[in-house]
């Protein structure tokens, strides 16, 4: 009976408290594409309205280097072309993640340090695109993608970022 006591009380302080409702939490573990080393781990949290997503990723090359939700959630093909193009439930044009008009899936660039070390911390609207069961546009079950190259932000139809370096399904934890 102790051992279930400290259990409820660990979760308990995890969630801050015991009678709030579970927060969605869902995570992508990206490994390399054919040819690449990059790979990492993303993790999403839906709270007050808002999608945290934070990411710690190895192996790029130093610099920087697109990042973007995909519409499928199908890393298998060798360059990962098996995740589609950008997830856009909204149909807007490319652009930056603080661009008035983007794709939900538009997080932008990251920047790898001279180790291939990158690391992400984003803060959306969950009006636009979730991980919840209620979420409109969620992109649980969705790929996130890094690419080789810089997203420009304003190249149609996805920012002339190249080819896919690393690819991760995003899936409910």
């Amino acid at each position: 009976m102790k051992r279930y006591t400290i259990l409820a009380a660990s979760l308990a302080a995890l969630s801050g408290c015991a009678f709030l409702p579970p927060v969605p939490i869902a995570v992508a573990e990206l490994n390399p594409t054919q040819g690449s080393t990059a790979s990492g781990t993303a993790t999403f949290v839906e709270r007050s309205g808002k999608l945290i997503v934070d990411g710690r990723f190895k192996g790029l090359t130093p610099g920087q280097h697109g990042i973007h939700i995909h519409e499928k959630g199908d890393c298998s093909a060798p360059d990962a072309m098996s995740a589609g193009g950008h997830y856009n439930p909204t149909s807007e044009p490319h652009g930056g993640p603080d661009s008035a008009k983007h794709h939900g899936g538009d997080f932008g660039n990251l920047t790898a340090d001279a180790n291939g070390d990158a690391t992400m911390s984003v803060t959306l609207d969950s009006s636009r695109i979730g991980i919840g069961k209620l979420a409109t546009n969620t992109i649980a079950g969705k790929a996130l993608v890094i690419h080789a190259d810089p997203d420009d932000l304003n190249s149609q139809p996805a920012g002339n970022s190249g080819k896919r370096v690393a690819c991760g399904v995003i899936t409910m934890q």
